[in-house]
């Protein structure tokens, strides 16, 4: 796969203004990365400034407590695809993780799928799992991804970028072994340089979310 398409090229700041958003999106097209990731407020902007390019519009639902009711992220997830998006990265309830309720996590998780199918009209969308892996211990990280392989999930995910901590290597190695080569695994939090990148990559990572994408990918082109 081209190096660039590990990336969903990310500004999910709450001050991000249009300038920002549009920014972001030129960026997107000239290096072609894989997706931008942005509020769900500017998927709109998104879809119209990416329209004619292959690169996709990534939303995120839920986030970034993952607090709110499933009701309302399969509601969010539903409006997200309904405005433009083609990925949703939804927060999964993380005190559910820890009471250990995998039921309620799953059936959270095929309830923002069903959502998203019923207003995808066929079209693929891809639904990503954040896991927040820094407040997890490795048997909750294990069973998080379980519960989002069997809910139908594409990807798990380590992060949101907001939590205490970011994507380590040896989590996304434990999401990898864990869900084998049937799902794919998203580092995201802290990734900020070409050796960051290469790390998640080798660990099992097929898709990174970044803010600092360019600059990694300015990393590479100076070292060729």
């Amino acid at each position: 796969m081209r190096f660039s398409k590990y990336f969903d090229h990310t500004n999910l700041k709450a001050d991000a203004e249009l300038k920002d958003i549009t920014k972001l999106c030129y960026e997107a097209m000239r290096y072609q990365f894989m997706s931008v990731c942005v509020n769900p407020f500017y998927v709109p902007v998104a879809r119209r400034l990416l329209q004619k390019s292959d690169v996709k519009v990534c939303t995120v639902v839920g986030f970034p407590l993952g607090q709110v009711t499933p009701r309302q992220k399969a509601r969010e997830a539903a409006e997200s695809v309904l405005a433009g998006a083609d990925e949703i990265d939804m927060v999964q309830n993380i005190a559910m993780a820890h009471e250990g309720e995998w039921k309620f996590i799953e059936a959270e998780i095929r309830k923002v799928k069903e959502a998203i199918e019923d207003v995808a009209q066929g079209k693929e969308i891809v639904l990503k799992v954040i896991l927040e892996t820094c407040y997890l211990d490795r048997k909750e990280i294990i069973q998080s991804c379980l519960a989002a392989k069997r809910a139908g999930a594409d990807f798990v995910k380590t992060s949101t970028g907001y939590g205490k901590d970011g994507a380590k290597a040896k989590d996304v190695l434990l999401m990898r072994n864990t869900v084998g080569n049937s799902m794919g695994v998203k580092a995201s939090g802290g990734i900020h340089t070409l050796d960051d990148a290469y790390r998640m990559i080798d660990s099992g990572a097929n898709r990174i979310g970044a803010s600092a994408s360019v600059a990694i990918m300015e990393e590479l082109l100076a070292s060729r």
